[in-house]
Protein backbone atom coordinates (compact mmCIF):
# COMPACT_ATOMS: atom_id res chain seq x y z
CA UNK A 1 0.00 0.00 0.00
CA UNK A 2 1.61 3.17 -0.84
CA UNK A 3 1.62 6.05 1.88
CA UNK A 4 -1.49 8.28 1.89
CA UNK A 5 -3.21 5.84 -0.23
CA UNK A 6 -1.48 6.97 -3.44
CA UNK A 7 0.42 5.10 -6.44
CA UNK A 8 1.47 6.48 -9.81
CA UNK A 9 -0.23 5.02 -13.02
CA UNK A 10 1.85 6.35 -16.26
CA UNK A 11 3.11 9.25 -14.86
CA UNK A 12 -0.42 10.26 -13.31
CA UNK A 13 -0.87 10.40 -9.72
CA UNK A 14 -4.00 8.04 -8.62
CA UNK A 15 -6.02 7.37 -4.64
CA UNK A 16 -6.35 4.08 -3.88
CA UNK A 17 -7.86 3.10 -0.18
CA UNK A 18 -6.30 2.26 2.99
CA UNK A 19 -7.18 -0.36 4.81
CA UNK A 20 -6.13 -1.15 8.56
CA UNK A 21 -6.40 -2.39 11.59
CA UNK A 22 -7.03 -0.45 14.49
CA UNK A 23 -8.18 -0.91 17.86
CA UNK A 24 -12.05 -1.00 17.37
CA UNK A 25 -12.13 -3.01 14.14
CA UNK A 26 -10.91 -2.93 10.73
CA UNK A 27 -10.40 1.46 9.58
CA UNK A 28 -11.28 2.20 5.77
CA UNK A 29 -10.18 5.62 3.98
CA UNK A 30 -12.05 5.56 0.61
CA UNK A 31 -11.38 8.12 -1.63
CA UNK A 32 -14.73 10.76 -3.07
CA UNK A 33 -14.62 10.51 -6.50
CA UNK A 34 -15.96 13.45 -6.28
CA UNK A 35 -13.83 15.96 -4.71
CA UNK A 36 -10.14 15.12 -5.32
CA UNK A 37 -8.93 15.56 -1.85
CA UNK A 38 -11.57 14.13 0.05
CA UNK A 39 -11.86 11.06 1.74
CA UNK A 40 -14.50 8.74 3.52
CA UNK A 41 -13.28 6.81 7.13
CA UNK A 42 -15.23 3.47 7.81
CA UNK A 43 -15.08 1.16 10.50
CA UNK A 44 -16.06 -2.34 10.25
CA UNK A 45 -17.59 -1.13 7.02
CA UNK A 46 -19.82 1.54 8.82
CA UNK A 47 -19.20 4.85 7.97
CA UNK A 48 -17.86 7.36 10.45
CA UNK A 49 -16.31 10.72 8.67
CA UNK A 50 -15.90 12.56 5.58
CA UNK A 51 -12.36 15.10 5.11
CA UNK A 52 -11.82 16.94 2.58
CA UNK A 53 -8.53 18.08 2.66
CA UNK A 54 -9.21 21.05 0.64
CA UNK A 55 -12.26 22.12 1.93
CA UNK A 56 -12.16 21.51 6.16
CA UNK A 57 -15.32 23.66 6.19
CA UNK A 58 -17.11 21.11 3.95
CA UNK A 59 -19.27 18.95 5.88
CA UNK A 60 -20.69 15.90 4.23
CA UNK A 61 -22.72 14.06 6.69
CA UNK A 62 -25.78 15.13 7.51
CA UNK A 63 -25.51 14.87 11.49
CA UNK A 64 -22.26 16.58 11.33
CA UNK A 65 -23.65 19.49 8.94
CA UNK A 66 -26.11 20.27 11.72
CA UNK A 67 -23.59 20.38 14.48
CA UNK A 68 -21.64 22.73 12.30
CA UNK A 69 -24.63 24.75 12.38
CA UNK A 70 -24.39 24.89 16.18
CA UNK A 71 -20.77 25.62 16.08
CA UNK A 72 -21.51 28.84 13.86
CA UNK A 73 -24.16 30.15 16.15
CA UNK A 74 -22.33 29.21 19.42
CA UNK A 75 -20.24 32.39 19.44
CA UNK A 76 -20.06 35.86 16.89
CA UNK A 77 -18.96 34.47 13.41
CA UNK A 78 -15.11 34.12 13.22
CA UNK A 79 -14.84 34.29 17.50
CA UNK A 80 -11.99 31.81 18.73
CA UNK A 81 -13.74 28.74 20.88
CA UNK A 82 -12.45 26.56 23.48
CA UNK A 83 -13.58 23.62 22.06
CA UNK A 84 -13.68 19.56 23.55
CA UNK A 85 -14.61 17.07 21.41
CA UNK A 86 -15.43 13.76 23.03
CA UNK A 87 -14.91 11.03 20.27
CA UNK A 88 -12.16 12.23 16.85
CA UNK A 89 -12.92 9.82 14.44
CA UNK A 90 -11.41 11.98 10.91
CA UNK A 91 -11.23 14.60 13.36
CA UNK A 92 -14.04 16.12 11.07
CA UNK A 93 -15.75 18.58 13.22
CA UNK A 94 -12.13 19.95 15.16
CA UNK A 95 -11.21 20.82 11.53
CA UNK A 96 -14.33 22.29 11.02
CA UNK A 97 -14.15 24.83 13.75
CA UNK A 98 -10.24 25.16 13.08
CA UNK A 99 -11.33 26.39 9.65
CA UNK A 100 -14.50 28.42 10.25
CA UNK A 101 -13.11 29.69 13.75
CA UNK A 102 -9.37 30.37 13.60
CA UNK A 103 -7.54 30.31 16.55
CA UNK A 104 -9.76 28.00 18.28
CA UNK A 105 -8.17 25.79 20.92
CA UNK A 106 -9.51 22.72 20.82
CA UNK A 107 -8.73 19.05 22.60
CA UNK A 108 -10.03 15.54 21.14
CA UNK A 109 -10.33 12.94 23.18
CA UNK A 110 -10.15 9.43 21.01
CA UNK A 111 -9.77 5.97 22.81
CA UNK A 112 -8.89 4.70 19.73
CA UNK A 113 -5.21 5.26 19.46
CA UNK A 114 -4.57 3.44 16.52
CA UNK A 115 -7.23 5.20 14.42
CA UNK A 116 -5.91 8.32 15.64
CA UNK A 117 -2.40 7.44 14.25
CA UNK A 118 -4.04 6.29 11.24
CA UNK A 119 -5.89 10.01 10.66
CA UNK A 120 -2.94 11.88 11.54
CA UNK A 121 -1.17 9.45 9.07
CA UNK A 122 -2.97 9.93 6.23
CA UNK A 123 -5.31 13.06 6.46
CA UNK A 124 -2.52 16.02 8.43
CA UNK A 125 -4.05 18.13 10.15
CA UNK A 126 -2.69 21.26 9.57
CA UNK A 127 -0.08 23.09 11.49
CA UNK A 128 -1.45 26.38 12.99
CA UNK A 129 -4.27 24.36 13.74
CA UNK A 130 -4.32 24.35 17.89
CA UNK A 131 -5.97 20.99 18.40
CA UNK A 132 -4.17 18.47 20.75
CA UNK A 133 -5.70 14.81 20.41
CA UNK A 134 -5.67 12.99 23.80
CA UNK A 135 -5.70 9.14 24.14
CA UNK A 136 -8.23 7.46 26.81
CA UNK A 137 -11.43 7.31 27.78
CA UNK A 138 -13.48 10.34 27.34
CA UNK A 139 -15.50 10.72 30.24
CA UNK A 140 -11.96 10.06 31.93
CA UNK A 141 -11.34 13.14 30.01
CA UNK A 142 -13.75 15.24 30.90
CA UNK A 143 -13.29 14.86 34.54
CA UNK A 144 -9.65 16.39 34.42
CA UNK A 145 -10.40 19.32 32.62
CA UNK A 146 -10.59 22.37 34.59
CA UNK A 147 -14.51 24.42 35.63
CA UNK A 148 -15.81 26.38 32.99
CA UNK A 149 -12.90 25.70 30.56
CA UNK A 150 -15.23 25.50 27.49
CA UNK A 151 -17.24 27.32 25.45
CA UNK A 152 -18.00 24.17 23.13
CA UNK A 153 -18.67 20.41 24.07
CA UNK A 154 -19.43 17.84 21.24
CA UNK A 155 -20.38 14.64 21.97
CA UNK A 156 -19.87 12.14 18.91
CA UNK A 157 -18.50 8.72 20.60
CA UNK A 158 -19.35 5.19 19.13
CA UNK A 159 -18.29 2.04 20.10
CA UNK A 160 -18.62 0.17 17.21
CA UNK A 161 -21.96 1.06 16.16
CA UNK A 162 -23.11 2.41 19.95
CA UNK A 163 -22.73 5.11 22.72
CA UNK A 164 -21.02 3.76 25.59
CA UNK A 165 -23.33 3.43 28.68
CA UNK A 166 -21.40 5.27 30.60
CA UNK A 167 -21.68 8.58 28.01
CA UNK A 168 -25.56 8.74 28.34
CA UNK A 169 -26.00 9.67 32.27
CA UNK A 170 -27.38 12.22 34.05
CA UNK A 171 -23.76 11.93 35.91
CA UNK A 172 -22.18 12.20 32.74
CA UNK A 173 -24.15 15.55 31.55
CA UNK A 174 -23.37 16.62 34.71
CA UNK A 175 -19.32 16.53 34.12
CA UNK A 176 -20.55 18.25 30.96
CA UNK A 177 -22.19 21.05 32.45
CA UNK A 178 -19.11 21.55 34.89
CA UNK A 179 -16.80 21.88 32.39
CA UNK A 180 -18.64 24.67 30.36
CA UNK A 181 -18.57 28.02 31.16
CA UNK A 182 -22.01 30.22 32.08
CA UNK A 183 -23.80 30.45 28.47
CA UNK A 184 -21.64 27.40 26.84
CA UNK A 185 -23.07 25.13 24.25
CA UNK A 186 -23.26 21.21 24.42
CA UNK A 187 -23.74 19.46 21.39
CA UNK A 188 -24.62 15.41 20.53
CA UNK A 189 -24.74 13.06 18.02
CA UNK A 190 -27.41 10.22 19.36
CA UNK A 191 -28.66 7.14 17.35
CA UNK A 192 -31.92 5.00 17.81
CA UNK A 193 -34.83 4.08 16.19
CA UNK A 194 -38.41 2.81 16.61
CA UNK A 195 -39.61 3.07 19.22
CA UNK A 196 -37.14 5.95 20.15
CA UNK A 197 -36.77 4.66 23.95
CA UNK A 198 -32.86 5.53 24.01
CA UNK A 199 -33.77 9.13 22.49
CA UNK A 200 -36.30 9.94 24.37
CA UNK A 201 -34.89 9.40 27.61
CA UNK A 202 -31.72 10.90 26.46
CA UNK A 203 -33.70 14.33 25.74
CA UNK A 204 -35.76 13.54 29.85
CA UNK A 205 -31.61 13.49 30.79
CA UNK A 206 -30.25 16.43 29.63
CA UNK A 207 -33.56 18.23 30.67
CA UNK A 208 -32.54 17.56 33.81
CA UNK A 209 -29.17 19.07 33.86
CA UNK A 210 -29.73 21.66 30.95
CA UNK A 211 -32.60 24.52 31.44
CA UNK A 212 -32.53 24.65 27.54
CA UNK A 213 -32.35 22.24 24.66
CA UNK A 214 -33.73 21.33 21.51
CA UNK A 215 -33.64 18.30 19.08
CA UNK A 216 -32.93 18.44 15.47
CA UNK A 217 -33.59 15.72 13.04
CA UNK A 218 -34.93 14.17 9.82
CA UNK A 219 -38.91 14.16 10.62
CA UNK A 220 -38.89 10.22 9.68
CA UNK A 221 -36.40 9.89 12.59
CA UNK A 222 -38.12 12.14 15.08
CA UNK A 223 -41.63 9.83 13.92
CA UNK A 224 -39.93 6.94 14.40
CA UNK A 225 -40.59 5.77 10.96
CA UNK A 226 -36.66 4.49 10.38
CA UNK A 227 -33.35 4.05 12.44
CA UNK A 228 -31.33 7.58 12.25
CA UNK A 229 -29.13 10.30 13.81
CA UNK A 230 -30.75 13.40 15.95
CA UNK A 231 -28.35 15.77 17.25
CA UNK A 232 -29.01 17.18 20.68
CA UNK A 233 -28.04 20.46 21.80
CA UNK A 234 -28.16 22.21 25.42
CA UNK A 235 -27.08 25.11 27.09
CA UNK A 236 -28.19 27.41 30.45
CA UNK A 237 -29.05 29.85 28.07
CA UNK A 238 -31.66 30.52 25.54
CA UNK A 239 -30.82 28.65 21.78
CA UNK A 240 -30.92 30.31 18.61
CA UNK A 241 -33.82 28.02 17.80
CA UNK A 242 -35.00 30.55 15.13
CA UNK A 243 -32.05 30.29 13.30
CA UNK A 244 -31.23 26.72 13.72
CA UNK A 245 -34.80 25.77 12.38
CA UNK A 246 -33.96 28.31 9.36
CA UNK A 247 -30.79 26.51 8.64
CA UNK A 248 -31.92 22.80 9.15
CA UNK A 249 -34.80 23.57 6.92
CA UNK A 250 -32.45 24.30 4.23
CA UNK A 251 -30.12 21.35 4.31
CA UNK A 252 -30.00 18.83 1.32
CA UNK A 253 -31.75 16.56 3.92
CA UNK A 254 -34.11 18.88 5.41
CA UNK A 255 -34.20 18.60 9.17
CA UNK A 256 -36.59 19.53 12.01
CA UNK A 257 -36.68 21.34 15.13
CA UNK A 258 -38.09 20.09 18.59
CA UNK A 259 -38.15 22.80 21.37
CA UNK A 260 -40.25 23.96 24.16
CA UNK A 261 -43.56 22.02 24.58
CA UNK A 262 -42.95 20.06 21.91
CA UNK A 263 -39.85 18.61 22.75
CA UNK A 264 -41.59 18.16 26.42
CA UNK A 265 -44.03 16.06 24.73
CA UNK A 266 -41.65 13.82 22.71
CA UNK A 267 -39.88 12.35 25.66
CA UNK A 268 -43.39 10.85 26.29
CA UNK A 269 -42.39 10.66 30.51
CA UNK A 270 -39.26 9.07 29.66
CA UNK A 271 -37.21 8.48 33.21
CA UNK A 272 -33.61 10.91 33.38
CA UNK A 273 -31.03 7.93 32.83
CA UNK A 274 -28.67 7.13 35.91
CA UNK A 275 -24.94 5.61 35.78
CA UNK A 276 -27.22 2.73 37.77
CA UNK A 277 -29.83 2.71 34.87
CA UNK A 278 -27.44 3.59 31.85
CA UNK A 279 -26.95 1.42 28.78
CA UNK A 280 -25.38 1.73 25.13
CA UNK A 281 -27.41 2.98 22.38
CA UNK A 282 -29.53 0.90 20.46
CA UNK A 283 -27.40 -1.45 17.50
CA UNK A 284 -28.62 -0.15 14.22
CA UNK A 285 -30.37 -2.67 12.19
CA UNK A 286 -28.48 -4.62 9.70
CA UNK A 287 -27.76 -2.98 6.98
CA UNK A 288 -28.47 0.62 8.11
CA UNK A 289 -25.30 3.09 8.82
CA UNK A 290 -25.71 5.30 12.07
CA UNK A 291 -23.84 8.18 11.14
CA UNK A 292 -25.38 9.81 7.68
Amino acid sequence: MARNGRRREGGRRTREPVSEPVDGGLAQLLPDPDRPRAWTLLLDGAPQSHVDLDDPAYLEFEYQRRIGHLIDLAAPPGQPLRAVHLGGGGLTLARYTAATRPRSTQQVFEADAALTALVRRELPLEGAWRIRVRGGDARAGLARLPEGGADLIVADVFGGARTPAHLTSGEFLAEVRRVLRPGGLYAANLADGPPLAHLRAQVATAAAVFPELCLIADPAVLRGRRFGNAVLAASDRALPVAELTRRAAGDPHPGRVEHGRALADFTGGAAPVTDATATPSPQPPARVFHRR
